[in-house]
């Protein structure tokens, strides 16, 4: 399963840059995943002719151009292609674009001798998706990717969903952790991709459980599971072209102890190396508060020693101008001239005159 895997639903982008760096260290290790099958699509086509392949959910065109080379005209079912995409499908006469989504689409194409379903991951639209095959296309053979863990007991969203509310089980973004163990922001998260459901297990949830609910439904359908790389299941009509074949030339994989013992260790792996991602995501953002709030503190600081500095250059200015009047002050009172003592003299003299006479008002004169 890959973020370029979408059946029903259209996928997002991620939010933030840290995001955007997460989903590109996951790439490399989930990018063509269904690649890696090559050698079991070459058992089921050497069993029996496949002249027509639906694939629902294409990832980058790489994948349709290997059942083209094993010779098949390839349908490629994508709801929401970009650029890039069109130009690969566009570049191969053996490739075909089919823009919907898958569930409504499937009639337009002309019944396939293989279905190759990798889109959205949920119980609801595998269920439509195998309905429509069975009915339809009864002697196909149908390849179901994602069937084990993380989306074999639990429904995958892409974003937007199309599905109506009654079929979506209450969602989170955070992800599954290892099998299926409650929900983390470490997990296997979307990233604004996808949403899974909050819960595991139950009633009308994840991919597996559709396909086990279709089985019910129509008992002469055989299925088995390659545990490898989050699950390759196979489901072919007992009495169909080939079947008993292909089941003969799967079974060294299907039953294979050693493989589910290594895809085991090889998610528990995987899961603890998005709880390392995250880890270090978070320190790295700790980190860049951290030096964030130096530098506002840094700034802060700068302004108060400026203000400081223009504090001190006034009080040095204000002691100055103190120092100057101080001196003023202390300076010795200028003698006082042969005028201003005349003048002195004659102003005291006459103060006592008028005070003799206030004080002798009736003396003769």
């Amino acid at each position: 399963m890959t973020t370029a895997d979408r059946g029903a639903g259209e996928a997002g982008s991620p939010a933030d840059p840290h995001a955007q760096a997460r989903a590109a260290r996951e790439q490399p290790l989930l990018l063509h995943s269904m690649s890696v099958f090559r050698e079991l699509f070459a058992a089921v086509f050497a069993c029996r002719e496949i002249r027509t392949v639906v694939e629902v959910g294409v990832e980058s065109g790489q994948v349709s151009s290997l059942y083209a080379d094993l010779g098949a005209t390839v349908h490629c079912v994508e709801p929401a292609p970009g650029e890039e995409l069109r130009a690969v499908l566009a570049a191969d006469p053996r490739l075909n674009l089919v823009e919907g989504p898958s569930p409504d689409v499937l009639g337009d194409v002309p019944a396939a001798d293989l279905y190759v379903l990798d889109g959205d991951h949920n119980y609801a639209v595998v269920r439509r998706e195998l309905a429509w095959i069975m009915a339809n296309a009864p002697d196909a053979v149908v390849v179901l990717h994602d069937v084990l863990w993380p989306c074999g007991r639990r429904d995958f969203y892409y974003q937007p969903s199309p599905l109506p509310p009654e079929d979506v089980h209450p969602a989170t973004a955070d992800g599954p952790t290892v099998w299926h163990d409650d929900v983390t922001p470490a997990g296997f998260v979307g990233d604004g991709v996808f949403t899974v459901a909050a819960h595991a297990g139950g009633e009308r949830n994840g991919v597996l459980t559709a396909v086990e609910d279709a089985l019910a439904e129509a008992a002469d359908w055989r299925f088995a599971i390659v545990p490898a790389v989050f699950g390759f299941g196979i489901l072919i009509r007992s009495d169909a072209p080939g079947a008993a074949e292909i089941f003969d030339a799967l079974r060294p994989y299907t039953s294979a102890e050693l493989l589910a013992a290594m895809e085991n260790n090889r998610i528990a792996l995987y899961t603890r190396v998005l709880q390392l991602q995250y880890e270090a995501e978070a320190r790295t953002e700790d980190a860049n508060r951290l030096a964030e709030t130096v530098t506002a503190q840094q700034r802060e600081i700068a302004r108060l020693r400026a203000e400081l500095d223009r504090s001190r250059a006034e009080t040095a200015a204000h002691r100055h101008d103190l120092q100057a009047l101080r001196a003023e002050l202390d300076k010795p009172p200028a003698p006082q001239s042969q005028d201003q003592e005349l003048g002195a003299a004659v102003s005291q003299l006459g103060r006592a005159l008028s005070a003799r006479i206030r004080k002798n008002p009736g003396a003769s004169r």
